[in-house]
């Protein structure tokens, strides 16, 4: 019911931030009918809340794909839009192995450290209300976007350098050891995205965008009822990313600054 509910709410912050831009202030200010597509590229440091706690560092790993935006509407001087992509992602999280004085944990087989990172891909999709200040063809403007995002599984991987049957569990300081036998259960990811960032626009040459995004999100890859062993297992990214656009259509007749 829960999870339910949380797929409502995104499904409704999607619908408001899709329509802001387009209508609030359709009555007051400067018609945009601006069409732009492009790509873009970026790393992506990911985590995942477990509880019971699993330490993490941050998992590294790229992201790309393509990118759209339509600008609707300038008021005063916000330009309004709203932005779409579909990326390719490498998430998932990386474990930080210590005993109680912080060490690294030892395996007494192998004599090495112990190591354990888990890769998630996923195609995700995010839709964003994307508002700008500054320059809209010439120049520098700085931006907020924010919206809801959606992600489908593709697959996963697993890196290690212990043996499962020979865990050095006795030196380590967090026992929680269940998620290496516990492939994904949920294979549809979803939550809320936002990001800040400046764009540099030049006629003839398109846009350039640098940004940095975060993801919260609100399902769980794991089940998460009393019977099931974590109770929360969501993603939390930060992502950097450089995104290109070029524009397919202008709006004709209007001044712009």
């Amino acid at each position: 019911m829960a999870e339910e509910r949380n797929i409502l709410f995104v499904l409704l912050v999607a619908a408001l931030l899709s329509w802001m831009p387009a209508r609030s202030w359709a009555q007051i200010g400067e018609h945009r009918d601006d069409l732009a597509v492009g790509g873009g590229a970026g790393v992506v440091f990911s985590s995942v809340g477990f509880k019971p706690k699993v330490p993490q560092g941050m998992h590294l790993g790229p992201t790309f794909g393509v990118a759209g935006r339509y600008v609707c509407e300038k008021y005063y001087t916000m330009v309004c839009s709203v932005m779409g992509e579909v990326n390719f992602a490498s998430v998932g999280w990386k474990e930080y192995i210590r005993d109680k004085r912080d060490n690294k944990v030892i395996n007494a087989v192998s004599g090495k450290p112990e190591e354990y990172s888990r890769t998630i891909s996923y195609i995700q999709v995010p839709v964003f209300a994307h508002l700008a200040w500054g320059r809209e063809l010439s120049g520098f403007n700085f931006f907020f976007q924010a919206g809801p995002q959606v992600g489908f599984y593709l697959g996963e991987s697993t890196s290690k350098n212990f043996d499962l049957d020979n865990i050095n569990i006795n030196d380590r300081s967090n026992k929680v050891v269940q998620q290496y036998v516990m492939d994904v259960e949920k294979t549809f990811d979803y939550g809320i995205a936002g990001g800040l960032g400046v764009e540099y626009s030049r006629p003839g040459m398109g846009h350039f965008l640098i940004e940095g995004r975060y993801y919260y999100g609100l399902g769980n890859i794991y089940g998460a009822t009393k019977r099931d062993y974590f109770g929360v297992s969501n993603f939390s990214n930060i992502s950097l990313r450089l995104t290109y656009l070029f524009d397919l259509k202008t709006t004709k007749g209007v001044v712009r600054k």
